[in-house]
């Protein structure tokens, strides 16, 4: 199989079909070859972001610009501080 990084967003997306494709009860060997990705990768996923709901998803988005845009200041700011002192 060929390897693909999945976003979190891609992750939780396939996650929720899946659960789907389940409940309609298909077997998990078709909901993982439907979805394209390996039984590991799925297992892996569902630890990782089994309990994560897509608003979660937006939230975390929030946070992570939010936490980016933080350490750029900070980098501005100690840059300024080196120039003056």
């Amino acid at each position: 199989m060929k390897r693909t990084r999945h976003t979190p967003e891609q992750i939780v997306r396939k996650l929720r079909e899946a659960d789907k494709l389940l409940a309609e009860g298909m077997p998990i060997a078709e909901v993982v070859r439907h979805l394209g990705v390996s039984h590991q990768s799925y297992q892996r996923w569902r630890t990782q972001f089994g309990q994560v709901r897509p608003d979660d998803m937006v939230r975390l988005k929030e946070l992570e610009k939010e936490n980016a845009r933080l350490k750029r200041l900070l980098a501005e700011k100690d840059l300024e501080n080196d120039m003056h002192g």
